[in-house]
């Protein structure tokens, strides 16, 4: 871009004039050849063009001066190492105030400096490449009073981006031109606040689902007997929208504890409130004690339901400290991870099927040793997934920090978020839970008792199973009132086993540091429940006198078929700590 035919002569008055004159001067001949840079009339269709029936308009007429005075865009023109002001137009001027020409722009182009273009300037000299600095904050107080009264002016705020060209500026005198830039700002505030807004309800949408999420997830998990839990939830960066990921703790009672984790495919609110209802008919599904496979098949049908566009993967776990394994589904979810005592990593094997909600699968349960001494995680795919490695890369890296971790579950979800590099910017979803089945030893190991009768049937039964209970229970050192409620149930559940099962019965009672447990098991696969027993039945009040006096009873069927009828007694504090 060169200036130079109109620069020299600057500040225009002699421009003007010469303008005029030419403005009055009798138009040239027909034939005589067109001036450069005329603009044909505009015409339609393909044809050749014709004459025009008038005189056609022309730009030689126009100073760039006059060009960009008009404009509304900010323009100035500097020369020299020093950027001496060659121009401003009256948009410019409007904004900052008038500028006086020759004064170098450090010193009367202030507002330039504190935007930081006078550095970038002198790269345009250096460079002859233009540069362009987007979106920058203009702050100015106006010349004249803001209010009508004109006591007070406020100032003006607005975004502008700033072009910075390299051109030749010509100097009055007919000296050679100098190097100069042309400085040419854009008004973007409308642009930068419709951005500013549409990120402000991006942010509070975030936040709502964020919310909402958190809501959902549980706010104190629940602490089983035999088992330390703890749990984790990151949401992805400030620029992510949160997503679905979701886990839980059950207590199924008989101290069996039941372990969730999920993941909601998709973002935003939509997501979050998918994952609370899946979450809450986990827990009812979890409350009839069903096996992990057949609580995911219910599981899958409801989340066709729910939402047909949207699918959820899924791990629903159960852990029996009796037999001492944890018994797990999965629906298109990553394998659990298990920590032996000795520190080895095992990966939990198929089965898994399909994501819940794409149906058409039969899921199945698998399970892996967790014994006394043993942890294990449950993760969503934000821990291990990253765009630029395969998945498996990531679950092997979770498998070494796993196996170096140590402390409380809470120590290690901390550890290992912060072993596979999850910050505050992480572009995913986050949700761990941890769990160790502790050894024991000591004291603590004091508390924690089992003892456990075979049943071959017949009328010496129940006096066999009122004797061992009563045994059992005297010199696990129980009070009397509670050893007495204790042979009663354990009477009441073989009678009742005795009355409608098959062999081979099982009668286990179980102690922990907070409630005693009495369980028997059959080879028959009807499930008990509480019913009124009529004046002139001689049978029917078993259930009833267990519902009675426990704190808690239920029933569950039995893998290989069969079932398993238990209650619990909440132990007083004096007694849990003996």
């Amino acid at each position: 871009m060169n200036f130079t035919r109109w620069s020299a002569r600057l500040p225009g008055t002699q421009r003007r004039a010469a303008t005029r004159a030419d403005r009055n001067a009798p138009a040239a001949p027909a034939a005589a050849t067109p001036a450069t840079g005329s603009v044909p009339a505009a015409r339609a269709g393909s044809g050749p063009l014709s004459a025009p029936d008038g005189p056609v308009a022309t730009l030689d007429g126009l100073s760039v001066h006059d060009v960009l005075g008009q404009v509304p865009a900010l323009v100035a023109v500097v020369h020299g190492p020093d950027h001496r002001i060659a121009y401003v137009n009256d948009a410019y001027a409007a904004l900052f105030g008038p500028r006086t020409p020759g004064a170098p722009a450090r010193e009367a182009l202030t507002e330039l400096e504190e935007l930081g273009l006078l550095a970038l300037m002198d790269q345009v000299l250096r460079s002859g490449k233009p540069r362009t600095v987007k979106s920058r904050r203009v702050s100015t107080t106006p010349d004249t009073p803001a209010d009508p009264d004109g006591t007070t002016t406020r100032p003006r705020h607005g975004y502008y981006t700033f072009t910075c060209t390299p051109l030749r500026v010509g100097v009055p005198g007919g000296g050679p031109p100098q190097p100069g830039v042309l400085i040419f700002a854009a008004d973007v505030t409308d642009q930068v606040e419709a951005a500013e807004r549409l990120r402000t309800s991006e942010r509070r949408q975030r936040e709502a689902a964020v919310t909402l999420q958190r809501s959902l997830l549980p706010q104190e998990l629940e602490q089983p007997d035999d088992l330390r839990v703890a749990a984790t939830y990151q949401p992805g960066g400030q620029d992510t929208a949160v997503g679905g990921d979701w886990y839980d703790v059950i207590t199924l009672g008989a101290g069996r504890t039941a372990l969730v984790i999920g993941d909601v495919m998709g973002r935003g609110v939509r997501a979050a409130a998918v994952m609370g209802q899946l979450r809450t008919a986990v827990r009812a599904y979890a409350r009839l004690d069903l096996p992990p496979h057949e609580v995911l098949q219910l599981l899958d049908g409801l989340a066709a339901e729910i939402d047909a566009t949207q699918i959820a993967t899924c791990v629903y776990a159960v852990h029996d400290p009796n037999e001492g394994r944890l018994v797990y589904a999965s629906a298109g979810h990553l394998p659990i991870l298990v920590r032996d005592p000795e520190g080895t990593v095992h990966r939990a094997a198929e089965p898994t099927g399909p994501p819940l909600g794409t149906g058409g699968w039969l899921h199945t349960s698998g399970s892996v040793p967790l014994g006394p001494g043993c942890s294990a995680v449950l993760y969503t795919d934000g821990l291990v997934e990253r765009r630029d490695e395969d998945i498996d890369d990531g679950v092997a890296a979770l498998e070494r920090a796993f196996a170096g971790a140590t402390g409380t579950p809470q120590v290690m979800c901390d550890r290992l978020i912060r072993a596979l590099g999850i910050t505050e910017e992480h572009d995913d979803d986050v949700a761990v839970l941890v769990l160790q089945h502790p050894a024991r030893t000591g004291h603590d190991a004091e508390l924690f008792h089992n003892a456990a009768l075979e049943l071959l049937g017949g009328v010496e039964a129940a006096p066999r199973a009122r004797a061992f209970a009563s045994g059992v229970l005297a010199s696990w050192r129980f009070p009397p009132d509670l050893r007495d409620l204790g042979v009663l149930a354990a009477s009441e559940l073989v009678a009742n086993s005795l009355q409608h099962g098959t062999p081979p019965m099982k009668l286990r009672l179980r102690r922990t540091d907070r409630r005693l447990i009495i369980e028997v098991t059959d080879g028959d696969d009807h499930l008990p429940r509480r019913r009124r027993a009529e004046p002139a039945d001689e049978a029917g009040r078993g259930i009833s006198i267990i519902a009675t006096i426990a704190s808690s009873w239920g029933s569950r069927r039995t893998p290989g078929g069969g079932k398993a009828v238990w209650c619990e007694f909440a132990l007083p504090t004096k007694h849990a700590h003996v």
